[in-house]
């Protein structure tokens, strides 16, 4: 899979990140893994996803009320098709 990298590696700083003691056992487990490069992704990622959701919003005319009203309704379609399948 190939991923873009839109920063700058070279301008890399650290970050030490607390994760439950079960799941550092589970990750041990995968010595394999480079989860610095997994965690990475994960935040690359995310970050990109709320930049999206920031321009959206910014570009958007909905209002909260509008858009917590249309989140429910399609949370309703989507039980129902849940439902139906199950």
């Amino acid at each position: 899979m190939f991923t873009h990298n839109c920063f700058e590696e070279d301008t890399m700083t650290t970050m030490t990140l607390a994760v439950p003691s079960e799941l550092k056992h589970k990750m041990e487990t995968f010595p394999e893994m480079n989860w610095s490069e997994v965690a990475r992704q994960a935040f690359i990622q995310r970050v990109r996803d709320l930049e999206f959701l920031k321009k959206f919003k910014k570009d958007s005319e909905l209002t909260e009320e509008d858009a917590l009203r249309m989140g429910a309704e399609l949370n309703k379609k989507l039980a129902k098709r849940y439902i139906k399948k199950g």
